[in-house]
């Protein structure tokens, strides 16, 4: 039987209240800001030094987002294309800042986790 996940644990540096998007945003990348800066704060995992990527995932979904609409209108190979880029690259994204399950579900790796041992493996 297994135990509870392990949880991350809160960085000192965390950003702890939930920040307005950048007004350069498209719409439905500002959408996808407020969907889930609420999350990532309450997990007290991002800090100033990441909102860079923070707003790369969100200019890749509002991507995807308007990509979509446009493919309502017209079926247009190049269109798919740059659709499927944005999906992948907001995916990998999504990924290091722990918004899909399975970012979630691995143990979080910490600096203060090292021993100090210059080598892990013990070998002479």
């Amino acid at each position: 039987m297994r135990g509870p996940k392990p949880q991350p644990r809160p960085m000192a540096n965390a950003i702890a209240t939930a920040i307005n998007p950048p007004s350069w945003l498209s719409k439905h990348a500002k959408h996808e800001w407020r969907r889930v800066m609420p999350e990532i704060v309450k997990r007290r995992t991002l800090t100033d030094a990441d909102l860079g990527g923070l707003e790369n995932y969100c200019v890749a979904i509002g991507r995807v987002r308007q990509l979509e609409a446009l493919l309502l209108d017209s079926v247009d190979p190049k269109l798919f294309r740059m659709q499927d880029a944005a999906i992948k690259t907001s995916r990998q994204l999504a990924a290091e800042l722990g918004l899909t399950p399975v970012s979630r579900s691995r143990p979080a790796v910490r600096k203060d986790d090292d021993d100090g041992d210059a080598n892990p493996l013990n070998i002479s």
